[in-house]
């Protein structure tokens, strides 16, 4: 099976789906950074590889000096938030621009498994600093805690779009398990995402996929459309929320 891993050239699947991201992406909860906190001995520089329009980047901008997000996706960076202490740079995962030993905590927030991860990981080592840590983390597949929504939801994922994912997304169903992870690793404790979200930022959530902007773009069609039809048969009124969730995985290392 070829190595989608190991390209020469990062693919950007995301620039079309930048403001998506930015509107519909959530949030991790607090106490993931607070614990990758007491693992880490200083907190000057943190770099969140594959930052997207900054979901974690900005948490990491509260408890740290200075704060680098960099994602290939010049979209994806334009769309993220100004921050005093939040440096934006288009750059791949394997090319920071970054001063050897000089970053503190490296964080992977739902991005590790679209990188070179032999480039990356040569990357990694350079630019941590002694004693620091890196932290990647993926979320898996989206539970609705409401049963016919569940079912139209999971349908979509498999039926409508399964086809269109990216191999890479076995990494994420498989919850990073079959990922390289070349550091001195540390168990973790679980993690859950959870949000309360009306109709339309569940269908907003839905386009923001990968597989989603790859329908739309051989198409020509936005496909949640229709489901967003059979949705609203089961939600109820748009307006009122219901409980999301998704399990959330971390592997945490320290520099080798």
């Amino acid at each position: 099976m070829t190595n989608h891993l190991l390209t020469d050239e990062p693919a950007d699947h995301f620039s079309p789906l930048a403001q998506g991201y930015v509107l519909f992406r959530p949030r991790y909860p607090r106490s993931l950074y607070d614990y990758l906190l007491a693992w880490v001995p200083q907190h000057k520089l943190a770099w969140d590889v594959g930052c997207g329009s900054g979901q974690a980047t900005l948490d990491l901008a509260e408890r740290f000096d200075h704060v680098v997000g960099t994602d290939i996706s010049e979209a994806q960076i334009a769309a993220a938030p100004s921050h005093p202490r939040v440096e934006w740079r288009v750059a791949p995962a394997e090319a920071s621009g970054l001063a050897d030993a000089s970053v503190d905590l490296i964080t992977c927030a739902q991005s590790l498994h679209w990188f070179p991860l032999e480039a990356f990981y040569a990357e990694a080592n350079r630019v941590l600093a002694p004693g620091g840590m890196i932290a990647a983390w993926t979320y898996g597949t989206v539970e609705v805690d409401h049963e016919a929504i569940d079912a139209l939801v999971q349908a979509f994922r498999t039926e409508t779009l399964g086809a269109l994912w990216n191999p890479e997304r076995e990494h994420v169903d498989t919850r990073y398990a079959r990922l390289a992870f070349p550091f001195e690793e540390i168990q973790t404790p679980p993690y859950t995402l959870s949000v309360q979200w009306t109709l339309a930022q569940l269908l907003g959530y839905l386009r923001s996929w990968s597989a989603c902007g790859r329908y739309v773009a051989m198409y020509g069609s936005d496909p949640t459309e229709a489901l967003a039809q059979k949705l609203l048969a089961v939600w109820g009124h748009p307006q009122d929320t219901v409980s999301i969730s998704w399990p959330l995985t971390l592997r945490i290392g320290r520099k080798t």
